[in-house]
């Protein structure tokens, strides 16, 4: 419990607990769609953001990072859907340009660029109260969204033609997909950084899927486990000195696994049970 005494833990305790909000929700939608290489080609992208944010001397560039991340959302989605070009290619495009971006404009930034390494690689320990402030209205407008377009977002997700034939906008659905999944990137940044953001962003959601189909059920019950162990994670860390970000994700990842084989012995242990019952 002395961990608490700490500003920057109950920070980091907050911050976990609204990035998980953002993720339970958006990365339901990302598994369901199989959007996980556009979730990273977003993130990736972000790093223009920062790097613009570095070099107009803009003390929180996360600040930069959302209209970046948005912008290059809305691009991967319109390439995909109104040109050839694959969607494969668009993502691999925008993630490439996004990078290389961030690097020439922290290039032409004078001096030293401080806490770059914590946006690539994620600092839950570091976090502000001013991103805790940015966390919460990304997560609100996340809500909003979703509360308003729900039953639109569920039949673009399990049925894209089926949308069409009943008049739902599917190119407006997707977009807005897409923007919600680069507004959980920007919220994702500071906690797990960019290199780690697929994870926390998809790995909640995977783990729960394999036990509930509901879409609000995997939604809600997504947010609890990622907040469960984002925090046992980050006490992890603490215990061990072991950098947060990257202790949270392998949490994340034998959870997965242990889930995964859990699933399969339920599952086996089911099929055996109700073989026996027939034969009796």
């Amino acid at each position: 419990m002395e961990i608490f005494q700490y500003e920057f833990m109950r920070n980091a305790i907050i911050a976990a607990v609204l990035v998980n909000i953002a993720c339970g929700i958006v990365g339901t939608y990302v598994v369901i769609k199989k959007l996980v290489f556009i979730s990273g080609g977003i993130s990736h992208a972000a790093f223009g953001g920062i790097g613009l944010g570095y070099f107009l001397g803009i003390s929180n560039p996360i600040i930069t990072a959302i209209p970046f991340s948005l912008v290059s959302a809305i691009t991967i989605g319109l390439i995909s859907k109104r040109s050839k070009l694959s969607e494969d290619a668009a993502i691999g495009i925008i993630w490439a340009a996004g990078m290389a971006t961030g690097i020439i404009f922290i290039n032409l930034t004078p001096g030293y660029a401080p806490d770059l390494f914590s946006y690539l690689f994620g600092n839950i320990l570091t976090i502000p109260v001013s991103d805790l402030y940015i966390m919460l209205i990304l997560d609100s407008i996340i809500i909003v969204i979703v509360v308003l377009f729900f039953k639109e977002f569920y039949a673009v997700s399990f049925d894209e033609e089926f949308s069409t034939v009943v008049g739902i906008p599917n190119r407006f659905i997707y977009l807005t997909l897409l923007c919600m999944v680069a507004l959980s990137v920007v919220i994702l940044i500071r906690i797990v950084g960019i290199i780690l953001v697929i994870a926390l962003l998809t790995i909640p959601s995977s783990i729960c899927r394999q036990f509930t189909y509901n879409m609000k059920k995997l939604i809600i019950s997504s947010i609890i486990v990622g907040i469960i162990l984002t925090i046992a994670g980050l006490w992890i860390s603490y215990l061990l000195n072991l950098a947060s970000g990257a202790t949270i994700i392998i949490l994340l990842a034998i959870i997965f696994f242990l889930s995964f084989f859990a699933k399969k012995i339920i599952s086996s242990f089911r099929r055996s049970w109700k073989k026996d019952s027939g034969a009796m």
